[in-house]
């Protein structure tokens, strides 16, 4: 009877261990972290508040991530696929229920072989996209073409390009305005200044785009309505855009980024690459004197950057939203007016946590199980020494 007990008991100590470092690594431990995360509010100073210290109605709450990286059926192993894609669902969908952002942007490179995935593979990365980013009515999902779901340059081709932008239902280069505040959609992939087709293509909407917000600005300031040139624009709310799009703008390297989601600090001098890790001057100087925006919010570095073009553009680099790049995933929380934005940045859980977790159960198995083996054979002796002095007497 006392072994029996043992062994259920050892029994019911093993599942607790294993259920419970499974529950909290798996489940559990998104809450606490993304908890600590919270709507950044807009200062009085810069005239966004409401009352009591709270946004404005009038305010658009706006989650950004980046980079989700969805592996494909060539490079992709499938635990390596498990892993980090439950990791971004769970991630996503708790950040969803705390949160309640009512815009969701994903900056590009939703999928890791998009330019050069089958169709039949693609079909099965979009299903999976769909699983893992599912999200009520209240919450709209939009999504920015990454050169991994297109290709680079060289790469991409028009049969790519609108296959990415049917699934998604959306141009790649457009303009989603929400609550009077315009945000800048740019297909940055095609700002190569080559004149390739896809080229001219973007750079032919972006200018008619740009002429468009210029034309609303004038016509907000103007007491005699639409003017002659801005005859035929379309009208939007008479604010600057934020502007959002895959490649960051052109800057030498990292060396200026700090933060604990900064590139680590041997690759933070390595320069980068026009045309390839950031966009050429000629193309960011464009896209700067075209918009003028407030703010620049971009990935594809996979690391965390704030940076300000000519002391005035301020731009922002989203890191990766998975494990498979990073080791702390993070993603914006933006509380943006007509008038005025603020930005706060939500860490996710650390990978290496987790396996520390799942490291220190494996550890407590197996004292677990050494203890039970010397309880044991202490108590086999224990009843050895009492039979054999039964027979003695006898």
């Amino acid at each position: 009877m006392p072994r029996f007990s043992a062994r259920w008991m050892v029994a019911v100590v093993l599942i607790a261990v294993v259920g419970g470092a499974f529950f909290f690594c798996e489940y559990l431990i998104y809450f606490p972290t993304i908890l600590k995360c919270a709507w950044p509010k807009i200062s009085h100073a810069r005239g966004g508040e409401g009352i009591d210290d709270r946004p404005m109605d009038s305010t658009v709450r706006a989650m950004v991530l980046s980079d989700t990286h969805l592996l494909g059926a060539v490079g992709g192993h499938w635990f390596d696929k498990l892993r980090r894609e439950w990791q971004m669902e769970r991630a996503f969908q708790t950040a969803l229920w705390l949160l309640r952002p009512e815009i969701v942007f994903i900056l590009g490179d939703i999928f890791d072989e998009g330019k050069w995935s089958s169709q039949k593979h693609w079909e099965d990365d979009v299903r999976r996209f769909h699983r893992m980013f599912r999200h009520s009515t209240d919450t709209e999902l939009v999504v920015l073409v990454g050169n991994h779901d297109i290709g680079f340059h060289y790469e991409m081709d028009w049969f790519k390009l609108q296959r990415f932008e049917k699934v998604f239902n959306a141009s790649s280069t457009r303009i989603v305005t929400k609550k009077g505040v315009n945000f800048l959609l740019v297909n940055s992939v095609a700002l190569h200044g080559d004149g390739c087709p896809i080229c001219q293509s973007v750079e032919k909407e972006l200018i008619k785009l740009s002429r468009d917000l210029n034309c609303s600005l004038q016509n907000s300031q103007s007491s005699s309505g639409v003017t002659d040139s801005c005859e035929g624009s379309q009208l939007y709310p008479p604010t600057p855009p934020i502007m959002l799009q895959h490649y960051p703008l052109y800057r030498v390297s990292d060396a200026g980024c700090k933060g604990q989601d900064a590139a680590p600090p041997e690759e933070r001098h390595l320069l980068f690459r026009e045309k390839y890790d950031v966009l050429s001057k000629e193309a960011s100087q464009r896209l700067l004197q075209w918009f003028k925006p407030r703010l620049i919010l971009s990935g594809h570095t996979h690391s965390g950057c704030e940076v300000v073009h000519d002391n005035k553009y301020p731009e922002v680099s989203v890191p990766s939203f998975s494990w498979r790049n990073r080791n702390n995933p993070s993603f914006i929380l933006a509380s943006v007016s007509p008038s005025t934005h603020t930005l706060s940045k939500c860490f996710l859980p650390e990978e290496s946590t987790v396996i520390g977790v799942y490291c220190s159960a494996g550890a407590c198995l197996l004292l677990l199980f050494l203890a039970h083996c010397l309880w044991m054979k202490g108590l086999l002796q224990c009843l050895s020494l009492c039979l054999l002095g039964k027979h003695k007497s006898l």
